[in-house]
């Protein structure tokens, strides 16, 4: 009956740690991304030219403002 207790125990602790690590992980790349965002201004412009559109700073801010609002939609 004992071994039944600590394979229950064991089992429980690992799925808690699983748990917890997944949310852990998730909280911090949520930051990482927030404070690092994956693309920048720059690197917005640079694709637009590349697709052959002239980039006005009036759409790259509307664009920038767009993701901005997508990452925090997904919180």
């Amino acid at each position: 009956m004992n071994t039944v207790w600590v394979v229950l125990i064991a089992l429980g602790a690992l799925l808690a740690g699983v748990a917890l690590g997944f949310f852990i992980a998730r909280k911090y790349m949520m930051n990482y991304l927030k404070k690092n965002p994956p693309i920048n201004e720059q690197m917005l412009r640079t694709l637009m030219m590349q697709m052959g559109q002239k980039p006005s700073q009036k759409k790259i801010k509307q664009m920038m403002r767009a993701m901005s609002n997508q990452m925090d939609k997904q919180k």
